[in-house]
């Protein structure tokens, strides 16, 4: 009998495939949009802790404010984690925000 596989459960997957092969080298900064706003955050997966965090309308005001509060914990290079969205619109806006802002992925 033949499975069928939903489009989330193939994303699941695929992130947690990609995940641990990222999680020891840096933090990451992971996406979340919503229809109202984007959230995003910057998490070390060896200590489970969020670094820092930002939200609000736009994807480059995100990650600019992003990359302003990682500078002063001394956060530089990361990993963008676009957690099962395509790159681009307000994913694509928060990657260049926070490239802008300083950080290198």
């Amino acid at each position: 009998m033949k499975t069928k596989f939903t489009k989330s459960s193939l994303v699941i997957k695929r992130q947690l495939r990609t995940r641990s092969k990222l999680l020891k080298l840096r933090p990451r900064l992971s996406v979340f949009r919503s229809n109202k706003a984007v959230y995003a955050q910057i998490i070390d997966d060896l200590k489970g802790h969020t670094l820092v965090s930002a939200k609000g309308k736009t994807g480059k005001e995100v990650g600019l404010n992003l990359a302003e509060k990682a500078k002063l914990k001394k956060v530089k290079l990361i990993i963008f984690d676009k957690g099962g969205y395509r790159y681009h619109g307000k994913v694509k806006a928060v990657a260049e925000g926070a490239r802008e802002g300083g950080l290198e992925f």
